[in-house]
């Protein structure tokens, strides 16, 4: 009857995330009550049990001494609201509005042209910012009634804000990746190095694709008419491209620099782009005690989530881990067809399908512990198998009924825009993503290159 605990455990984590139980309270709460199932407690108070306990309460011990070193004791993690305050920082000073407006004038006259400006300020948001709902929100109230005002199809407009703001997810510097990089123990850096160029080409594939339904159906991505400029500087497009694009780029290439020459670690550099982020803002006059106030406010908030989540998920994990219910993956993971494509195949499967339910958070601190070891057993790169990750999770947030791009822009969509329309121009932007995840499984040199010449 031992055996039958771990897989209770999930499918009492499963029922409790039905109710919309807190995921963080359901997972320390189902490994609350295992670790109080699987001890000598019950048994001690004249409960009989139908199975022998599997290890003692007097072991209890290894659950603080687990947390904390996993978490209190963990540098790595230091690093995530180091970058979430970078990242909300530049947002509050501005920098989506002023690259918006530049980039609308630098491709406003082409065919498609604003959609493209969308992807690319998506992509240098994710850079410098990282903040998916800022970016969402932001893009979503400057660009979209913009596109609309000049005859843009709702669904290709939602979907390319939608999927633009979610850059971030894998483009470094990325909250994503650092999480990853500590569940499975993998250099940061290295990470970052190996996202660099699947990241870029995603945002390349949104362009092109904007571009083949800029040429197919000429209505629906117009080219802005001759003297139209939404802009509030109507002055040097030059100088306007350097004042709004070199200081952020200058930023976020300092702060990747030091980590893949090797002269900061990922800790080291968030911290530096922290302070960097705030000097911008300085620079900008946007560094008042409003903007302070509600930076600190938001990077609080977002690091509690996160860090409360992993304390959920590590106790989650370590009471599974004690009941013997990682031999149950491995044996189930190992008896899989087709080796090594099958792992990788159902190890995809599960967290895309996963992605439409839990938030990419939630899945990395479930599923990655449990299937990384595997991945080490059947030979493949860690760093690969990580963006690989990182690229399916990014998916979680596009993916309805609850992806939570869809749901930061629906907040700022007009009512005419029916919700259904945004899921329908969604819809190939994740076609787009699951393109390349298969190009990263075909060519694994796209991940593993920088990372191989970097030395680290």
């Amino acid at each position: 009857m031992m055996e039958f605990l771990p897989l209770g455990m999930f499918v009492v984590l499963l029922a409790l995330l039905l109710t919309g139980y807190p995921v963080a309270f359901a997972l320390a709460g189902t490994g609350l009550l295992f670790t109080l199932l699987g001890s000598d407690l019950l048994p001690g108070l004249g409960i009989a049990l139908p199975w022998e306990p599997s290890f003692r309460i007097a072991r209890l011990n290894i659950l603080p001494q687990r947390l904390y070193g996993s978490i209190m004791d963990n540098y790595t993690l230091v690093a995530v609201p180091f970058f979430i305050f970078m990242g909300t920082m530049l947002e509050r000073s501005g920098l989506a509005e002023d690259l918006l407006q530049t980039m609308g004038r630098l491709f406003g006259r082409l065919r498609g042209g604003l959609a493209i400006s969308v992807v690319l300020v998506g992509m240098l948001l994710a850079a410098a910012t990282g903040v998916v709902g800022a970016s969402v929100v932001t893009m979503g109230v400057l660009a979209l009634p913009v596109m609309l005002k000049y005859g843009y199809d709702s669904r290709l407009a939602t979907g390319t804000i939608a999927a633009s703001g979610t850059l971030g997810q894998i483009i470094p510097p990325s909250i994503v990746l650092i999480i990853l990089g500590d569940q499975m123990g993998v250099n940061v850096g290295d990470l970052f190095l190996g996202a660099l160029v699947p990241g870029l080409l995603l945002g390349g594939a949104y362009v092109v694709w904007i571009m083949l339904v800029a040429w197919r159906r000429p209505l629906a991505a117009p080219a802005l008419p001759d003297g139209a400029d939404d802009s509030k500087d109507a002055g040097s497009l030059p100088g306007a491209v350097i004042r709004c694009l070199i200081p952020p780029l200058a930023l976020v290439a300092a702060v990747l620099g030091t980590i893949f020459l090797g002269i900061a670690t990922p800790t080291e550099a968030g911290a530096m782009g922290a302070l960097g982020a705030s000097l911008l803002a300085l620079a900008y006059r946007k560094l008042n005690r409003d903007n302070v106030m509600a930076v600190a406010d938001t990077t609080v908030r977002l690091t509690a989530m996160v860090f409360t989540i992993l304390v959920g998920a590590t106790l989650f994990a370590t009471v599974f881990s004690a009941m013997g219910g990682t031999w149950l993956v491995e044996d189930f993971l190992l008896s899989l067809p087709g080796g090594t494509a099958g792992f990788i195949f159902f190890v995809m499967l599960t967290i895309f399908v996963l992605g439409f339910f839990l938030d990419f958070i939630e899945i990395t601190f479930i599923v990655v512990p449990l299937v990384a070891p595997m991945a080490v057993t059947f030979g493949l790169d860690p760093v690969w198998f990580a963006v690989l990750i990182a690229m399916n999770l990014q998916a979680s947030f596009l993916t309805p009924p609850f992806g939570f791009s869809l749901f930061y822009l629906r907040g700022v969509t007009p009512a005419a825009i029916p919700t259904g329309a945004i899921y329908r121009g969604i819809i190939p932007f994740i076609l787009i993503q699951l393109l390349m995840l298969g190009v990263i499984v075909a060519l694994p040199g796209l991940v593993t290159w920088l990372p191989s010449i970097s030395g680290s």
